[in-house]
C-alpha cells in the first residue's frame, strides 16, 4: 500500500478509521451499508446512544475541503438518506451532524439522534455524553441493542432498495 499522508500527520496505515474499515469484525459488527464513496455505521463500542451513527469517507480524507467531484457532487444525499435512516431506527425528532476531525483526521460525519424528552441528547450536551461514560456516571449503550439495531438498519435498507 503506498503510503498518502493527510494534512503531512495521518498516514492511511496509521489512520483508526481507515483500519475499521479494513477489519473485517469491525464492519461485520458495526457497518450498515458501503458504497464506493461512504460507509454508513454504528459508533463503535461504547456507544455514547443506541443509534448514534457516523458517516465517514470511504476514501481517506479530512473531510469537504478534500472531496473529489463524485464525493462533493453525492455528499447531500449522502448525509440526507444516512440522517433519515436514524429518525427512522431511533424514532428521535432531530438528527444533529456533527464533525470535527480531531480524534481521527479522517471524514466521519457523527449522526447523532436527539430526543426532545432526553435532556441529555440536547445539543452541546451530546458532547458530555463521552465524559460521563469515561467517568462512569452513565452507562454506555448495551452492545446487545446496538447489535439488533444495526440489523434492523441493514434489514431496511435492503428492502428500500
Amino acid at each position: 500500500m503506498n503510503r498518502v499522508p493527510l494534512n503531512n500527520t495521518i498516514s492511511v496505515e496509521s489512520c483508526a478509521i481507515c483500519q475499521l474499515h479494513a477489519d473485517p469484525a469491525a464492519r461485520q459488527r458495526y457497518e450498515i451499508r458501503r458504497s464506493e464513496l461512504w460507509v454508513l455505521r454504528h459508533h463503535p463500542d461504547p456507544a455514547p446512544l443506541t443509534g448514534w451513527l457516523l458517516l465517514d469517507s470511504l476514501r481517506h480524507c479530512s473531510g469537504p475541503v478534500d472531496f473529489s467531484e463524485a464525493e462533493a457532487s453525492d455528499w447531500g444525499r449522502a448525509v440526507r438518506d444516512a440522517s433519515h435512516l436514524v429518525k427512522q431506527i431511533t424514532g428521535c425528532e432531530r438528527v444533529y451532524a456533527i464533525a470535527f476531525g480531531e480524534g481521527a483526521q479522517h471524514l466521519h460525519l457523527h449522526l447523532i439522534p436527539r430526543h426532545l424528552d432526553e435532556p441529555a441528547s440536547k445539543a452541546w450536551a451530546v458532547a458530555d455524553l463521552y465524559r460521563a461514560m469515561d467517568s462512569g456516571d452513565r452507562a454506555a449503550s448495551d452492545p446487545a441493542a446496538v447489535a439488533s439495531l444495526v440489523q434492523r438498519s441493514r434489514s431496511l435498507i435492503t428492502a428500500q432498495s
